[in-house]
């Protein structure tokens, strides 16, 4: 087998790129390969002779000799330092001649002679420095370093922190206190990772837009512009559509739906007295194809508001709605945020029957509409687990996912309390009766939460 073709040392860099081209394209030729042999274009590379031992590297006299001259300064610079520095030779450019031409030459690898003795540059210690006692002062002085730490001084610190963790162990322990348990943030949707369904992946960044977006379909103060109706007539229409509800059978979502489209159109249209009724059949059929598979016919409605409007009359009211909110339904309602913050409760079936007792209770009524949905829907959980005693009232997962701290929500809460005190007693009977049946745990009947009834309500 042929050895490779071997450069002379002295050879300049055209004949040496020249020459060795034309040989390695006549052998690629031969072996049927289309490969080009590299000149001296600074690569490293061992050219070895036929005996195996290896030849010095083709190298610029000029070029070597300067590096070497650098790197003889900065070794004895390094030595001065006492190796407390890394010393990185650098060589910017450099005058080449080659072929009577003069190029610049770029950063570019030493390559000691074969004889040379080749010299190392350690590192600078990173964590430990060594000092001999002898040139220690010297050293702090002329480098500023910091002397090592004494050891000892070090186990007294240890030993005295280890001490004081003891003794506040041990009075934790007698106080009672090391048993409570700490109150964590809980991942509600760690069991809901395998259903495609939930959405784990998105639920946090969609309820994060649900809380951005709610205060742009929320109704405002609207019962200063209306002339012929009140709080109390809302209430009752209310009412009555929470019955109409419950008769049907349809889902939550509608419910809370019906309302939010109520008040939205009130708030933009002046509705007279007569009208009122109607209103609420053309939000909750409007509601019910939303949201249902099989919403209640017309006809149905038109029966259970005994004939009072007929069926042209309600398709009517609907056009109307829809062109009053301009066809925007999508919106996050009270219901949106009841299952989160639920969730995030970790309740129980009596829990649950509780918030949603109290949340119906709450937009039932035209007070609680100063306030956002998120809010009523998070006062609703707070207030029930009041009301059933459940220790500590709000947790760290429910301050999390509502983002509202216990003090945020006392006010709404102490109304929805309120309201439940008085529902009993309340001439509206259609959530007292629907939450006192067996099948919703009875939670009506409960006491309200006393801690926080307003005391002039109280006595």
């Amino acid at each position: 087998m042929a050895s490779r073709p071997i450069v002379p040392q002295q050879a300049t860099r055209g004949e040496a790129d020249l020459g060795g081209a034309g040989k390695q394209q006549k052998k690629a030729a031969a072996d049927g390969r289309n490969r080009r042999a590299l000149g001296d274009i600074g690569n490293l590379v061992t050219v070895r002779g036929i005996e195996g031992k290896p030849l010095p590297q083709v190298s610029r006299p000029i070029t070597r000799s300067f590096c070497a001259q650098l790197l003889a300064n900065a070794q004895a610079a390094a030595a001065v330092e006492n190796n407390k520095k890394q010393i990185c030779a650098k060589v910017e450019k450099a005058p080449v001649a080659v072929a009577g031409a003069a190029v610049a030459v770029e950063k570019r690898a030493v390559v000691p002679k074969a004889g040379q003795k080749k010299v190392t540059v350690k590192p600078k210690p990173e964590e430990v420095i060594e000092i001999s006692p002898d040139t220690e002062e010297k050293v702090n002085a002329e480098k500023h370093v910091k002397a090592p730490v004494n050891k000892n001084k070090d186990a007294d610190v240890s030993s005295k922190i280890s001490y004081s963790s003891v003794l506040t162990a041990r009075s934790k322990a007698a106080c009672g206190l090391a048993s409570r348990p700490k109150d964590q943030i809980v991942d509600i949707d760690a069991a809901d990772a395998d259903d495609h369904l939930a959405g784990v992946e998105y639920v946090e960044e969609i309820y994060k837009f649900y809380k951005s977006d709610e205060n742009e379909s929320r109704p405002h103060n609207y019962m200063q512009n209306q002339c012929e109706i009140n709080e109390k007539m809302r209430a009752i229409l209310v009412d009555w559509l929470i019955e109409v509800h419950h008769k049907f059978e349809l889902s939550n979502e509608t419910l809370y739906l019906t309302i939010n489209i109520i008040d939205r159109f009130l708030s933009a249209k002046i509705v007279p007295r007569r009208e009122l009724q109607l209103v609420g059949l053309g939000a909750m059929l409007i509601a019910s194809k939303y949201e249902e598979i099989w919403p209640p016919e017309v006809n149905d409605l038109v029966c259970i508001a005994d004939n009072a409007y007929s069926h042209q009359q309600i398709l009517v009211m609907e056009k109307t709605i829809l062109g009053k909110l301009e066809w925007y339904l999508t919106v996050p309602t009270h219901y949106v945020f009841l299952v989160r913050f639920i969730k995030a409760s970790i309740p129980d079936k009596e829990m649950e029957n509780m918030v949603n007792f109290l949340a119906e209770l709450g937009i039932m009524h035209y007070e609680t509409i100063k306030y956002s949905p998120s809010v009523v829907a998070a006062s609703a959980v707070y207030a029930a687990r009041c009301t059933l005693n459940q220790i500590p009232a709000w947790t760290e997962t429910l301050k999390l996912h509502t983002t509202y701290s216990e003090s945020e929500l006392k006010e709404c809460a102490k109304l929805l309390v309120y309201l439940h005190s008085k529902a009993g007693e309340s001439k509206l009977q259609a959530v007292h009766r629907k939450y006192s049946n067996s099948q919703r745990g009875r939670v009506a009947l409960l006491t309200p939460a006393k801690s926080l009834l307003p005391e002039q309500k109280s006595t």
